[in-house]
Parts: C-alpha cells; sequence; structure tokens
C-alpha cells in the first residue's frame, strides 16, 4: 500500500493518507467488470423488447389500408416493413439496425423513430436533469449538514424531512406544488414546454415544478445515505489525527470524509436513475408536456410497434449509461473508501 502525504497546516508534519496500490488496475479491473455485465443486460433487455413487440401480434395493414385491406395489399404492406420473415430473421434485422442508429420508422407515419424520438427526449431529459442536479445539490447539502450538526435541532429536521418527502409519491407533490404556486400564488405556470434555446425564462418556468416534485424523494435518499456514510468516517482515527496535526476542519470535511463517505449515496443515486426517467413520464402526463413518455404511451394506444420498441432502447441505454457512470465512479473513490487506520 502506497501513500500520498498531506502536509499539515501550521505543524511542518505530514498527515499519511494510505491509498491502495494498483488503484488504476482495479478502476479498469470495475470498467471491464461493468462492460461484462452491462453488454449481457443490454442484450437481454432488447431481446425482451423485441419479443414483447413481435409477440403483440399488432400489424401496420389495418392501421393503413383500412378494413376493407384484401390480402394483397396485406401482404404487400407486411413485406415493406420486413414483417413476412421469420421472427428469428425480423431480430437479426432491427438488432443490426439498431446497432447502426436506425430504429426503423413509425407504421403509420412513416417519420424515422429515431427523428421522433430525438424531439420528445429534450422535455424527459430536462425534466430529469433538472430534478438530478436540486437532487444532487439538495441532498448532498443536507447530508452534510445533518453529518456536521449531528444530535442537534437541524440534523432532527433534516431527518424528519427526508422521513416524509420518501414517502410522498411525485405526483401528490406536483398537486401540492401546482395548487400553492400556479392556482393560488400565480407565480409560475402549470402546463406547457418551451425550448431552452428558444426562450430561456419561459422553460425554467415551465420545468422548476416537475422537476422538484420528482427531485424530493432523491433529495432525501442521497441526504440520509451520505449523512450516515459522513457520520461512520467522520469517527475513524485518521480523522482524530488530523485534528491533532492542525489540519483545518473543512479541509478534512471536503478533502477526505466527504470523498470516504459518499460511497452509500452513490449507490443510491444509481438506484434512483431509473426512478426519474419513469417519474419524468409521469410528470409529462401532469403537466402536459410532450415528452419521451408521451410519445411511447401514445404509440402503444395506437399500436406503432416500431416507436414502442424505439422508446425502450433508448431508455435502457440511457440507464445502462448512467449505471456505468456511477460504478466508474465508485471505484474512483474505492482507494479512499477501503483506507482504514
Amino acid at each position: 500500500m502506497t501513500t500520498a502525504d498531506v502536509q499539515a497546516t501550521g505543524t511542518g508534519s505530514t498527515f499519511a493518507l494510505p491509498v491502495p496500490a494498483g488503484a488504476l488496475g482495479a478502476a479498469l479491473r470495475v470498467v471491464l467488470s461493468t462492460v461484462l455485465i452491462v453488454v449481457p443486460v443490454f442484450l437481454f433487455s432488447t431481446l425482451i423488447t423485441f419479443l414483447l413487440g413481435a409477440a403483440s401480434g399488432l400489424n401496420p395493414a389495418a392501421g393503413i389500408a383500412g378494413d376493407a385491406a384484401t390480402p394483397e395489399t396485406i401482404a404487400r404492406i407486411n413485406a415493406e416493413f420486413g414483417l413476412d420473415k421469420p421472427v428469428w430473421q425480423q431480430y437479426v434485422d432491427w438488432m443490426s439496425s439498431m446497432l447502426s442508429g436506425d430504429l426503423g420508422v413509425s407504421w403509420f407515419s412513416k417519420i424515422p423513430v429515431s427523428e421522433l424520438i430525438g424531439e420528445r427526449l429534450a422535455v424527459s431529459a430536462s425534466i430529469a436533469g433538472v430534478a438530478l442536479v436540486i437532487g444532487l445539490v439538495l441532498g448532498v447539502g443536507l447530508g452534510v449538514l445533518a453529518a456536521v450538526y449531528k444530535g442537534s435541532l437541524l440534523d432532527r429536521l433534516i431527518t424528519a424531512y427526508t422521513s416524509v418527502a420518501s414517502t410522498l409519491p411525485p405526483f401528490v407533490i406536483s398537486i401540492g406544488l401546482i395548487l400553492v404556486l400556479s392556482v393560488g400564488l400565480h407565480w409560475l405556470p402549470s402546463a406547457g414546454y418551451v425550448p431552452p434555446d428558444e426562450d430561456f425564462g419561459r422553460w425554467l418556468s415551465l420545468i422548476i415544478m416537475p422537476a422538484i416534485a420528482l427531485s424530493m424523494d432523491v433529495v432525501a435518499d442521497i441526504a440520509r445515505q451520505l449523512r450516515t456514510g459522513l457520520v461512520a468516517e467522520l469517527d475513524q482515527n485518521y480523522v482524530t489525527g488530523a485534528v491533532v496535526r492542525g489540519i483545518s476542519p473543512a479541509r478534512i470535511l471536503f478533502v477526505h470524509t466527504l470523498r470516504n463517505g459518499s460511497g452509500p449515496a452513490l449507490s443510491i443515486l444509481g438506484m434512483k436513475i431509473p426512478t426519474l426517467i419513469g417519474g419524468a413520464v409521469v410528470m409529462e402526463t401532469m403537466f402536459s408536456m410532450p415528452g419521451f413518455g408521451r410519445l411511447a404511451a401514445d404509440s402503444a394506444l395506437r399500436g406503432d410497434v416500431p416507436i414502442v420498441q424505439g422508446t425502450l432502447v433508448v431508455a435502457i441505454v440511457f440507464v445502462l449509461f448512467c449505471n456505468i457512470v456511477v460504478n466508474i465512479a465508485q471505484s474512483a473513490l474505492q482507494p479512499a473508501t477501503k483506507r482504514r487506520d
């Protein structure tokens, strides 16, 4: 095990922070093992996505040609979309196209699925992205405060908030926000969407309520997990040694213990990402936003299988990518979290 020496303030001595040897190699092993897990999960998930569409029995011929369609017309339409091939051949063609970035075309509008998703994805990404930022900023802030002032009134208030917020569904919070901020105070609009490049102020006013409603559970869980991790780290011997050597409390907290104690919070963040995506779909409905989730729901009701499959694939890729990022971040913290004096 190697060490990184931290110069103590005003004493001229050093405070040794052990770091496991081969940390880079360990991180690379984590990345490799994550990829080896993600690839089979991706293949299995996309296979299920395709089979669900194939097993649905939906066919574009009825929607395009109507009830009076002749067998010849039905056969021609099926051939146009490749539905006359064996299922295994359809899957191979679909997977090959998907891996090259082609998600097919809508059965009814003939518009490329990737184009339709791209138009709607910005809405869902705005809601989930702003909710994630709020969750991280408030969650980390409240978690640090609760840990630093452990046992105080502030700690008890934060703990009470996290207990309540984690039990409230986002749609309940959104109803309360609409009643207070839109209906009561007339501060914020309650429906619609405007792209940020068109009117950033209007975009923010439309996004902030659904993002707040979606973020409260994330704030609560991150704050609770971070508090637990920091309280445990602040009791470690290396913290006592750092205090004796004159290292400032702020440096101890933000440079060492925050890094070491954030592992549980990162884990919960990885688990919350799929929840944010699913919650964004609910928020789109409640706030009348033309987003990714509404596209999938409307397409499912119409029986437009390529769009439904495309939205599921995009959601799968996004969730897996975010989990890879979380795993890499955890591996970067691992050398410090394994340190024990």
